[in-house]
């Protein structure tokens, strides 16, 4: 949450709730913005589900070729409900188009710094996104950052709206523990945001983005993004944000320490970025 918004009083003495935005320079509609959470109906969800699993097999489809594949394979679709699917669910396409990284036409877009990189060790590149995580009756948001060298997750959040207050608070902790040379994002609004970018200009930390439509640019965390749901998420229902937060410490837990990568000769994320497993 913005702290400017804590300085607002409705029955201030002096001065309407106008000019007290105007002094603090915070637009007067977030004041009274309360984010709604989503609820759909049985046949919406099972479509969402439906796209959720056929997208993270084929992440190249197309709301075209989405709504292809699911009539020839499972029942009619039409496009203009792939295309709803894709915007609720924010998927991220090779394609620009609806996805969680929509821009903010105001923000600054840093440049892709890491090709031709050779990254050599940890905490040299650090990485983060954002994707959506199905409960029964809706989706929340996961970001992750990661570091590129061992893979380890340095930490985690979720959120039930897109907002860049749950990424600046995952990045103020990560910094809090450790440092880096580069820290990589996509161009999305909560990445670009003034809030997000000061917090590593100030510890002098180079951002990278990448390219539009690129997610190739980020392709360690996009592998993250498969093996959470592959190995968590879509074992079973999930009722609410507690549980699914609860098996998400587990499952991390697990990535980290337990499960070797083969990129990595067989070892641990834990042990390359040189932590002791208690």
């Amino acid at each position: 949450m913005d702290e400017r918004k804590l300085w607002v009083e409705a029955n201030h003495p002096c001065l309407s709730v106008r000019q007290q935005c105007e002094l603090l320079e915070l637009n007067r509609s977030r004041i009274y913005y309360t984010p709604r959470s989503k609820i759909f109906g049985d046949k919406q969800l099972a479509l969402l589900r439906l796209v959720d699993e056929i997208y993270t097999d084929y992440p190249f489809f197309g709301t075209r070729q989405m709504s292809n594949f699911i009539s020839l394979h499972h029942h009619e679709c039409r496009r203009h409900e792939a295309r709803w699917a894709y915007e609720h669910l924010s998927l991220r396409s090779v394609a620009p188009g609806p996805h969680t990284s929509k821009p903010h036409p105001e923000h600054k877009i840093y440049p892709y710094l890491l090709k031709d990189i050779e990254i050599v060790r940890p905490c040299q590149v650090f990485s983060t996104d954002i994707t959506y995580i199905r409960l029964q009756r809706g989706f929340v948001y996961l970001i992750a950052v990661i570091d590129w060298y061992s893979r380890f997750v340095l930490d985690w959040q979720l959120s039930i709206n897109m907002e860049a207050d749950f990424c600046i608070e995952t990045l103020e902790r990560v910094l809090a523990q450790s440092s880096c040379d580069i820290f990589n994002t996509d161009q999305g609004a909560q990445f670009t945001s003034k809030g997000f970018t000061d917090v590593l200009n100030e510890r002098d930390i180079r951002i990278s983005m990448d390219g539009k439509g690129r997610w190739v640019d980020n392709v360690f965390v996009e592998r993250l993004w498969r093996s959470v749901k592959y190995e968590c998420i879509y074992l079973q229902e999930w009722e609410n944000v507690v549980a699914v937060r609860e098996a998400l410490r587990k499952y991390f837990l697990f990535y980290n320490y337990r499960r070797p990568h083969q990129s990595l000769n067989n070892q641990t994320p834990a042990s390359v970025h040189g932590l002791i497993l208690n």
